[in-house]
């Protein structure tokens, strides 16, 4: 059995949230090993090798959600993943929706990049887009609102 994305992302959400410093696992067929900070190997243990750490990204609170609208037909668009939000496929290209663009169940409507695997979000329902919230290139948190959509 190998590890899927979906439960190593789980399981480094869980180290994080707990301040674990380090997490070791082993069975037959693979080992996980995986520290935060920095990495000081005890004498006689030739550590494997790793990736480079990656540069601490300050957190910063996520922007105030706007007033719920009492609107039964606008609802909000959020993140299922912690990632950097991009508004069209690659850089300088148009992007997928605009504000008043109408969208079709199963269109993208922008890209979550994350663990640099790039996510299309696409709309779940036929809805008229009234208002971005979130600017091109911006770091989303989980649940993290989106669009804010008229639905059709």
């Amino acid at each position: 059995m190998d590890i899927s994305l979906k439960h190593l992302k789980g399981l480094l959400k869980t180290l994080e949230e707990g301040g674990a410093s380090e997490f070791e696992y082993q069975d037959d067929k693979f080992k996980v090993r995986v520290v935060r900070g920095r990495l000081e190997p005890s004498p006689g243990v030739v550590p494997a090798p790793v990736m480079a750490p990656l540069p601490a990204v300050p957190v910063a609170p996520a922007p105030p959600s706007p007033e719920p609208d009492t609107d039964q037909n606008v609802a909000v668009i959020t993140s299922p993943f912690v990632g950097t939000f991009y508004r069209a496929p690659a850089p300088g290209a148009e992007p997928f929706v605009q504000v008043g663009t109408k969208a079709k169940q199963g269109q993208t409507l922008c890209i979550v990049e994350a663990m640099k695997l790039m996510n299309e979000i696409e709309a779940e329902y036929p809805c008229t887009i009234v208002e971005i919230l979130v600017d091109n290139g911006q770091s989303v948190e989980f649940g993290q609102q989106l669009f804010r959509v008229e639905k059709a």
